[in-house]
C-alpha cells in the first residue's frame, strides 16, 4: 500500500516555473515506477512524465518534451515535477500515480493516486 500527497502547485505566469513534489508514504517506494498525469478542464487525464524504480529510465509527453523533467529521490520518498517555459495549455491538476513492472503510460495501469495540485498558467 502506497498513499502519494502532491504539491507545489499555484499560479505562475507564462513562462515560468513551478516545481512539483509527491511525496510517498508506505513500503518499498523505491520499488515502484511513477508518473505524472495532468487533467485539464474537460478534458482526460493524460501521461506527462514516468519514471522507472532505479531512476534510470524515463519518458515524457511530446507536449512537454524540453520543458519538463522528471526526478526522484528514493531516499525522501519523492518524486519531483520541474516545469520551465511554462504556458497556458499546462494549465491543469497534476497527479502522481505509482505503479510496479515498467513505466507506461496507460493511466489505468497505475495502482495508487495522488489527490492531485492545481497548476495555472496565465498568458
Amino acid at each position: 500500500q502506497l498513499q502519494l500527497k502532491e504539491s507545489g502547485g499555484g499560479l505562475v505566469q507564462a513562462g515560468g516555473s513551478l516545481r512539483l513534489s509527491c511525496v510517498a508514504s508506505g513500503r518499498s517506494f523505491s520499488t515502484y515506477d511513477l508518473g505524472w498525469f495532468r487533467q485539464a478542464a474537460g478534458k482526460e487525464r493524460e501521461s506527462v512524465a514516468t519514471i522507472s524504480w532505479s531512476g534510470g529510465s524515463w519518458n515524457y509527453a511530446d507536449s512537454v518534451k524540453g520543458r519538463f523533467t522528471i526526478s526522484r529521490d528514493n531516499a525522501k520518498n519523492t518524486v519531483y515535477l520541474q516545469m520551465n517555459s511554462l504556458k497556458a495549455e499546462d494549465t491543469a491538476d497534476y497527479y502522481c500515480a505509482a505503479r510496479r513492472g515498467a513505466i507506461i503510460t496507460a493511466k489505468s495501469a497505475y495502482d495508487y493516486w495522488g489527490q492531485g495540485t492545481q497548476v495555472t498558467v496565465s498568458s
